[in-house]
């Protein structure tokens, strides 16, 4: 059965269409109006090797918060869809990820609970004209309605660009791991309650 999904979200603040395949190779198609959050999406896409085409068209007049916050729910929506009932899959990931003097932790689990545990101290406020407070509000979202449990840390870095890219690689990665079927799990849901 195919992992994917398609979610149409639209407010008075944002229109967001999501469409993802777990199972892609990595290729992404992004129009969001917010250029440093497509290159974060990007390392999501290839390092999870999921598929995602993203089109959104936010009050972009006011800020990027509604818009950010809004890609995030909508992202964690459709993975919410695309996953299901959970069978064989890994449930856990995790990954470190370097980038020069940055590196990041991201461990996660596909529990059906919603938690986010955020450790990142951005050595600038702004990346470009992106500001970096706009990194949780994104992960929230995707925690909220993918019903996920994901723990974020920046271990080092100076550079606030490779703290953001070491932080979305990481994800990648460790979306990755647990999204993986592992054939020793067969149909069965990797947990002791029979369901996630």
């Amino acid at each position: 059965m195919a992992r994917t999904a398609r979610v149409e979200r639209n407010t008075l603040e944002t229109r967001i269409t999501v469409e993802l395949n777990l199972d892609g190779t990595g290729q992404a198609r992004l129009e969001t109006g917010v250029p440093f959050l497509e290159h974060m999406l990007e390392q999501i896409a290839r390092h999870g090797l999921i598929d995602l085409d993203i089109v959104a068209d936010g009050d972009l007049h006011i800020d990027a918060h509604h818009t950010v916050e809004d890609i995030g729910i909508t992202l964690g929506q459709a993975f919410a869809q695309a996953l299901g009932d959970k069978k064989g899959i890994r449930r856990y990931g995790h990954a470190y990820v370097p980038l020069d003097e940055a590196l990041s932790r991201v461990v996660l689990d596909l529990s059906g609970r919603p938690g986010l545990d955020f450790h990142v101290d951005f050595t600038r406020a702004m990346i470009g004209s992106f500001d970096v407070d706009l990194f949780r509000e994104f992960f929230q979202g995707f925690v909220n309605h993918a019903l996920v449990t994901l723990h974020i840390d920046n271990l080092r870095g100076v550079n606030a660009h490779h703290q953001a890219e070491t932080v979305f690689k990481a994800f990648g990665r460790a979306l990755r791991m647990a999204l993986e079927i592992d054939p020793r799990m067969g149909d069965v849901v990797p947990s002791t309650k029979g369901s996630l």
